[in-house]
């Protein structure tokens, strides 16, 4: 009796064993200097040039490199040590970032330079990204996955509260180069603790071939599993989806509610908090039962709150709505990314997660084509209202398609 009583505190105390509290200081460092050197990439050239072509130059060269690598990464994250892949990677970070500090520290302070190490930082992205999602199952209990999850995305949310002010005293302060070094540290901090984490290399079950042959099976793989499938595609149309609310709302509040630098603030520090709230509902949650609903629900709750969005008359209602739609964020990514977790073969973890990167990385450049001038011709307002209905449809559509699904969940591994 005394026992059962004591199994779910035991079974919270043994969430927080040393390897997973490495691992979450480990890349909560690496995430904080990088968040860090990307505002204040963005804020330098911003401030440099008021230029939207530079900007746009910025944002590709962050992006594209991250999805065209994937294909690879994917696949030398199942083929190769993860925990080795990241710190790899990490490191390759933190040596392109220290050269332009030097360079800069020296004279050479050309924009063009930005962009170089813009790409690097991109590529080993796209090569530490699905080695980071495939290591969980290898460190953490399968039950205690969401729970995980729950406290990594509430420790990315204060992050992401943090660094942007702490780019911009350095950047405000010192120089940019400094912002550089924070990273440079960080990432060294994390090689360094991740190096204490034991990680094994997965056994392999077929041959090595060839990268494309090994990627073809992956996609092979991810797409004759249903609900795979289902999520893949769920991914391309919801990401595509919340483009306007993520990339155009700022627009928006400097036109409709002139709000200016505060307003700007205001916007990006509702997303965040909702998200830590988000984050911190999930950690303490632990399981959702029925991560196909939960997902769903996640969709139309946004489409819903995005339409209202775009409803809103005053900026105070509007921010509301934001910190509102924040809170589903950790949600949705957690039901994601832990459902793929739990029922994809450990030796496909990599691949199947690079293609989530892909899609995820690839969905929102090419909305922003559509949606960046047609904010020009009609308000923000009303593309929020049309997306959100879409996206709310979406929700819907990936619910009653996965349905046949939600109740099987977890045993649809084997039967792949």
């Amino acid at each position: 009796m005394k026992e059962d009583m004591l199994k779910p505190e035991q079974k919270k105390a043994a969430l927080f064993t040393r390897k997973i509290q490495l691992f979450l200081l480990s890349q909560n460092l690496s995430l904080f200097g990088s968040s860090v050197v990307s505002f204040a990439i963005i804020w330098h050239i911003t401030l440099t040039t008021s230029s939207g072509t530079w900007l746009m130059l910025s944002t590709v060269c962050s992006l594209i490199p991250q999805v065209l690598i994937s294909l690879w990464g994917g696949v030398w994250a199942d083929r190769y040590n993860r925990k080795h892949l990241i710190m790899l990677a990490d490191g390759f970070i933190a040596l392109a970032t220290l050269a332009l500090a030097i360079s800069y520290w020296l004279g050479f302070q050309r924009l063009e330079l930005l962009l170089v190490v813009s790409v690097v930082r991109s590529l080993a992205a796209g090569i530490q990204t699905p080695a980071l999602s495939a290591i969980y199952p290898q460190l953490v209990a399968q039950d205690e996955l969401t729970r995980v999850q729950g406290v990594n995305q509430t420790l990315g949310s204060v992050l992401a509260l943090i660094s942007p002010a702490v780019g911009g005293v350095v950047l405000a302060s010192l120089d940019i180069a400094w912002a550089f070094m924070i990273d440079v540290i960080t990432a060294a901090l994390a090689i360094l603790v991740f190096s204490f984490i034991p990680v094994e290399r997965l056994p392999r079950k077929k041959e090595i071939s060839s990268v494309f042959n090994e990627f073809h099976q992956g996609l092979r793989y991810t797409f004759t599993n249903p609900i795979l499938k289902g999520v893949m595609v769920c991914y391309a149309f919801s990401f595509f989806l919340f483009t306007p609310a993520a990339i155009l709302t700022p627009l928006m509040v400097d036109r409709s509610f002139s709000g200016g630098i505060w307003g700007l603030t205001a916007n990006e520090l509702s997303w965040t908090l909702g998200s830590i709230l988000g984050g911190i509902y999930v950690s303490m949650k632990g399981e959702f039962q029925d991560k196909i609903v939960t997902i769903a629900l996640c969709i139309v709750a946004f489409g819903i709150i995005f339409g209202f969005m775009g409803l809103a008359g005053n900026i105070a209602t509007y921010l509301l709505l934001m910190g509102l739609a924040g809170i589903f964020m950790p949600i949705i990514i957690t039901a994601q990314t832990v459902l793929i977790q739990q029922i994809v073969e450990p030796e496909m973890m990599g691949r199947v997660f690079s293609m989530v990167q892909i899609i995820a990385s690839s969905a929102m450049p090419v909305a922003i084509l559509l949606f960046g001038p047609m904010a020009d011709v009609v308000s923000v307002e009303l593309i929020l209202i049309i997306s959100g209905i879409l996206l709310a449809i979406t929700g819907i559509l990936f619910g009653l398609w996965m349905r046949p699904h939600s109740k099987a969940g977890l045993q649809i591994k084997s039967e792949v």
